[in-house]
């Protein structure tokens, strides 16, 4: 595996002198000033590969190439969005950029409650609660009929969290849900919006009607329609699974677990459309044997965010130390160190907040510190590997 890092462009607080020296290889980057739908220039996209290989790096994955909601829900500006999608993807194939990771996620990437969680050791991680998250949905959103969506028992969570709630802690739910997580991902909603909630209640109206089944007819014609250009630059477009793996806001989700990368990779059954494999994206559904499906779709799979997490009994999920939790990293690591092509980016994903990573104004998940400890570690675990199979080898 290729040893890769997400970084935010120049305005990043973590440098890409800082990263040389950690042992990274490869860098996952975007035109992030690009507005979701516009054209990235031939000329900008050469300007940031320049620009990062002068600092001894190379540009390995695009992530992300944002799929514009009207892409995802079938509006009138489709077809114009997909072309310029198709000239932006050339534009990046011309300058040897070959993997680009994307998500088709409705309105919203991924979701977590907590962005600041607190462990026992003193480092804090994000963190997903039910419980929250219904409150969010009913009582702050007020989505119509959201209360169908929840059991009988989390409705009643809701209603006592109602009693106890402060506004400073409504502020702090609707700041982590749908402004901070967003803001610096696909650029739906900002933090210097002034009334998040209704423009994304607005978003959210965009999908009225659109279920599963319309969802999934929108991203085959999105995919087949961008096929030609990846099969001329030998572009591989990665499509990162849904996080939390399950419907959220009346939202369909179509990249949740095994039937669904079964549906995504058989529409349009090109090797160039594959997998972004999110270990802790698909470890946080329960329905979903992480190991399993890496061996399943092995081939088909392009990059791979190693990070693991822990589902709770009551249904919430943490980010779990990168060598515990559900993502079973160790297994991981061994079979694509062993199996898959040896220029397989790999990037650590949602590191622990630890040292002096709060001070720092890093991105929620995207601390320095804790990257770098978890990289230590997937780093550990791949040369014990590697030692291990040279052992094997006949000699």
């Amino acid at each position: 595996m290729e040893r890769t890092w997400r970084w935010f462009g120049k305005k990043d607080p973590v440098t890409l002198a800082m990263l040389r020296q950690i042992g990274v290889e490869g860098i996952v980057t975007a035109l992030h000033d690009v507005p979701n739908g516009e054209i990235w220039t031939d000329e900008d996209v050469r300007e940031l590969k320049n620009f990062i290989a002068v600092n001894g790096l190379h540009w390995s994955v695009v992530e992300s190439l944002p799929v514009a909601e009207a892409i995802k829900y079938g509006g009138k500006e489709r077809d114009r969005l997909i072309e310029n999608y198709k000239i932006s993807l050339a534009n990046l194939g011309k300058n040897g950029v070959k993997t680009v990771c994307y998500n088709f996620m409705p309105v919203i990437d991924w979701i977590r409650t907590d962005l600041r969680h607190t462990w026992p050791d003193g480092s804090s991680s994000l963190y997903f609660s039910k419980a929250r998250f219904a409150y969010f949905d009913c009582c702050i959103l007020q989505r119509a009929g959201a209360e169908n969506d929840y059991s009988a028992a989390e409705m009643q969570q809701v209603r006592e969290l109602d009693k106890t709630i402060t506004r400073q802690e409504k502020d702090e739910l609707v700041y982590s849900i749908i402004v901070k997580t967003q803001g610096f991902v696909n650029g739906n909603i900002r933090e210097s919006d002034q009334n998040p909630v209704a423009l994304f209640k607005s978003l959210l109206s965009l999908y009225d009607g659109i279920d599963k089944a319309a969802l999934r007819a929108n991203m085959q014609y999105f995919l087949a329609h961008i096929m030609p250009v990846c099969d001329r630059f030998d572009i591989n477009m990665t499509v990162h699974p849904d996080d939390p793996p399950f419907p959220v806001l009346g939202l369909p989700r179509i990249v949740t677990g095994e039937a669904d990368i079964d549906w995504l990779l058989s529409a349009v059954d090109n090797p160039h459309n594959g997998l972004a494999f999110c270990a802790g994206s698909l470890s946080a559904g329960l329905h979903n044997e992480v190991l399993a499906l890496a061996e399943k779709y092995l081939k088909r799979i392009h990059f791979v965010h190693l990070r693991s997490t822990d589902v709770l009994p009551n249904g919430d999920f943490i980010e779990a130390s990168h060598l515990e939790g559900r993502g079973r990293l160790v297994k991981l690591v061994e079979l694509f160190e062993r199996h898959a092509p040896a220029s397989l980016p790999m990037r650590i994903d949602h590191g622990r907040n630890m040292l002096d990573d709060e001070q720092k104004n890093y991105n929620p998940g995207y601390s320095f510190s804790g990257r770098m400890h978890a990289l230590a570690q997937v780093m550990g675990i791949a040369a014990a590997v590697r030692e291990l199979a040279a052992e094997e080898s006949p000699v």
